[in-house]
């Protein structure tokens, strides 16, 4: 995958207000968006708070996230033109669910379907 390299070290921080936007076009809210940030990667709202004032990399945001939910495995479909679930970088993969559940939000699903509960 040739853009495994941007997205490596593309900076948190400046991609989170896209996701916000994003949301927010469609009703929902940046509290939703943090919801399933925290979600996917067990970071603390204290902890995100941090890396949003940070620099911090994708790579670094996920290698060091406290833990990757269990559920992540569900998430499925296409994003960017690529199953995530057939994605073979492990970061590359994150991110892309990460983009998924962000869409799954702003196209109106219910919380509990997007957090796989």
């Amino acid at each position: 995958m040739k853009n495994k390299e941007r997205i490596y070290k593309l900076s948190f921080a400046s991609v989170y207000p896209y996701y916000v936007e994003k949301a927010k076009k469609k009703g929902r809210s940046k509290a939703e968006v943090d919801d399933i940030i925290r979600w996917l990667t067990g970071y603390s709202e204290k902890d995100l708070q941090n890396i949003l004032a940070s620099d911090m990399n994708f790579e670094t945001f996920f290698t060091q996230a406290p833990q990757i939910n269990p559920n992540a495995s569900k998430i499925t479909g296409v994003i960017c033109g690529y199953r995530v679930e057939e994605i073979e970088d492990e970061i590359v993969q994150k991110a892309r669910y990460l983009d998924k559940l962000i869409d799954e939000l702003a196209k109106g699903k219910a919380m509990e379907k997007i957090l796989r509960k």
